[in-house]
């Protein structure tokens, strides 16, 4: 996967987005993984890797300030017609360098997203680095099961599967252990499909 590509695939995707993965399952799971967070007036909030904006489904929207960003000016146009006149602030930008303030973000949230960038590890170090301490990083996503590894099935549809823009084989674990000492776990449970989407929450430190 890259970028450019990722550019028009979710180009592709954006008219139908939502049918897909704001219903059914995913909207069960999306409700499931907001259903216990908590968020206090004027919290500042960034949605990294927006998308359509299914996820301001579930937030408080016009308590919180919120920014939200996506590499798909499609997508994005996407999220600015489902919320007009919300106050949130739409901004196109690559969730792997974001010109974004650090430290300035109480909660980060990003819903598939780790799977479809083509550094998930620096998506992630931006995640943190935006995020205040003591800050939450709320992320709902498909990875590699603990302690398992992929399939010889997966394996050979990975690639294929890749070219739609999505990785079935990112290993939170792996990705995240350069960053260990930044965050703290305080919730890693699973949402959907037998623990293929994880609810995973980090307190910044």
């Amino acid at each position: 996967m890259n970028q450019i590509w990722n550019r028009i695939i979710y180009k592709m995707w954006s008219p139908f987005y939502d049918h897909f993965f704001n219903s059914g399952a995913f909207f069960r799971a999306r409700k499931a993984v907001f259903s216990d967070q908590s968020f206090e007036k004027g919290n500042t909030v960034l949605l990294a890797g927006c998308g359509t904006g299914a996820d301001l489904d579930f937030l408080p929207v016009k308590e919180l300030d919120i920014t939200a960003v996506d590499f798909s000016a499609d997508m994005l146009q996407k999220a600015r017609e489902k919320y007009p006149s919300s106050g949130v602030s739409f901004m196109q930008m690559d969730a792997t360098s974001m010109s974004l303030p650090t430290e300035a973000f109480d909660v980060v949230i990003a819903s598939l997203l780790l799977s479809v960038v083509p550094a998930p590890d620096k998506c992630l170090a931006e995640m943190i680095r935006v995020a205040k301490p003591n800050g939450r990083i709320i992320i709902f996503d498909k990875f590699v099961p603990k302690h398992q590894t992929l399939s010889l099935l997966k394996k050979a549809a990975r690639p294929l599967i890749s070219v739609m823009g999505t990785d079935i084989g990112v290993s939170f674990e792996q990705l995240s252990r350069p960053l260990e000492d930044q965050y703290v776990i305080v919730t890693d449970t699973p949402v959907m499909f037998n623990g293929m989407y994880r609810k995973i929450i980090l307190v910044k430190k």
